[in-house]
């Protein structure tokens, strides 16, 4: 146990340091494209470059997917990636990165409760207390970055349906017996999920107004390394060995998504903020108690 300990916490710590991250390189990087381009180029450059490091250079045995694999991939790519960070990062054009960062520790809350229902179980009363009091976390935090224009209701509605999102793909990528490496899988759903959106992309984004300078490839290049591939490949080691422990370290993602804002991006740390992120925190803690 000492010997799991000594790798799953720096993981953890490193995992929720490096995804807490996104949501400054996201905001950086819609002040120069449309958000959808910005993550569909972020989807095909990792996805492509995570496959080619795969079949080019590690070739793995049985690493292509066949049958019902595709299927699985699919699904997958569509919760964790079309969904998710296509909403992740229209959203965040309308709020701070900071929410951004508090929205992801949400997720243990939506991931017990898909559990629940995927179990056909009643959920407790502690998880219902502690999704309500997790989400009145939120709303305080936000409440006066409304007054200021640093968050829509529209923005946040979109957040929230990435993170109902992002928790149905954790469940689902827990309850599968996946037969390819984790690098595969990773590529795989990143690549098809900017497949699926793609067509959205095509579509709503406004191309004349792009501008691809040093801020949108600095902001690509961060979204692709540490968070799509390193952050994710934490993330699938971190689910494989508990989805619900895993879901924890996600408690720390507000912590560092508040102070690389304030850092990074002069957003306001205020009194609603640490409230706000103190009664999100409760309610984690209060869905998790037995």
């Amino acid at each position: 146990m000492k010997q799991s300990n000594s790798v799953v916490i720096p993981a953890g710590l490193l995992y929720a340091a490096l995804w807490a991250s996104a949501s400054v390189a996201t905001k950086y990087g819609v002040q120069s494209v449309h958000p959808l381009i910005l993550a569909n180029t972020r989807f095909f450059i990792a996805g492509i470059g995570m496959l080619l490091f795969v079949y080019g250079i590690q070739r793995p045995k049985q690493a292509w997917p066949i049958g019902k694999q595709w299927g699985q991939l699919t699904l997958f790519a569509l919760l964790n990636t079309t969904i998710y960070l296509g909403a992740f990062v229209l959203a965040l054009k309308q709020v701070s990165a900071g929410i951004g960062s508090l929205s992801t520790a949400t997720n243990p809350l939506f991931i017990t409760l898909l559990s629940a229902l995927w179990l056909r179980r009643m959920p407790r009363w502690t998880e219902l207390g502690g999704l309500l009091l997790g989400l009145t976390g939120v709303g305080i935090a936000t409440y006066p970055l409304l007054q200021t224009s640093y968050a829509t209701l529209d923005g946040l509605l979109i957040l929230l349906g990435g993170m109902i999102s992002v928790s149905a793909a954790t469940v689902y990528y827990a309850r599968v017996d996946w037969q390819l490496p984790t690098l595969a899988i990773n590529g795989w759903q990143v690549l098809i999920g900017g497949l699926l959106l793609l067509p959205f992309t095509l579509v709503f984004a406004d191309f004349t107004t792009a501008q691809y300078d040093a801020r949108f490839w600095l902001s690509v290049f961060w979204l692709i390394i540490p968070v799509s591939v390193a952050a994710l490949q934490l993330w699938f080691f971190l689910v494989r060995l508990d989805p619900i422990r895993a879901s924890l370290w996600l408690f720390l993602c507000p912590i560092f998504g508040f102070v690389y804002a304030y850092l990074l991006l002069d957003e306001p740390i205020t009194l609603y903020t640490l409230i706000g992120t103190g009664l999100v925190i409760g309610g984690l803690w209060l869905g998790r108690k037995v």
